[in-house]
């Protein structure tokens, strides 16, 4: 088991180590060896979600480290340090729990994410503090549907237990983002 276990870990970094020279996205990398490894099972679904929260998670840390360089409002930066603090509590939890699964997750922001980080790391001020509070409040109300659906319906009792736990943090990310919004009106 061990054996199988080392061998899943190598191919994952030379995979992943190998799609850094193709530009190849490390999303449908990452989904695509889960498709060859859990296609047969019940919890292909449940994989579907780990790579997706993992991507957003990887982003919102990426965006909001920008935030505590860029945004101007101070409700901004202090929700972009909660955004630091929280996500990355969540995604170490997942980096975990997948790995014990042999799930696969990527290792780099997705094509879509890296561009929209590349969007926002050319604003500064009040323009990126609008682009900001957007990006973050889309992304919050997918996270909290993505995070409800896998407590309600996945497979596998790992993750669904896990989103179960992370979702009353998400939901609160929700309604702080969309004061910040609201009050920028």
């Amino acid at each position: 088991m061990k054996n199988i276990f080392v061998c899943a870990v190598a191919f994952t970094a030379i995979t992943c180590f190998a799609s850094c020279g193709n530009n190849t996205d490390s999303k449908a990398v990452a989904k695509e060896e889960n498709a060859q490894k859990f296609d047969s099972t019940n919890i292909q679904d449940d994989t579907k979600f780990a790579v997706t929260v993992a991507d957003a998670g990887m982003f919102e840390v990426a965006a909001s480290q920008l935030a505590l360089q860029n945004a101007q409002a101070s409700n901004v930066k202090d929700f972009a340090t909660m955004m630091v603090t929280d996500h990355t509590a969540a995604n170490n939890e997942l980096q975990e729990t997948a790995a014990k699964k042999n799930i696969s997750l990527p290792a780099q922001l997705s094509d879509a994410h890296q561009k929209k980080y590349d969007d926002l790391s050319t604003k500064k001020g009040a323009d990126f503090d609008k682009a900001y509070v957007d990006c973050m409040l889309d992304g919050h109300k997918d996270a909290v549907a993505a995070f409800q659906k896998e407590s309600d319906k996945g497979n596998d009792n790992d993750l669904k237990t896990w989103a179960g736990a992370k979702l009353p943090t998400l939901q609160h990310h929700l309604e702080v983002i969309q004061s910040i919004k609201d009050s920028r009106k």
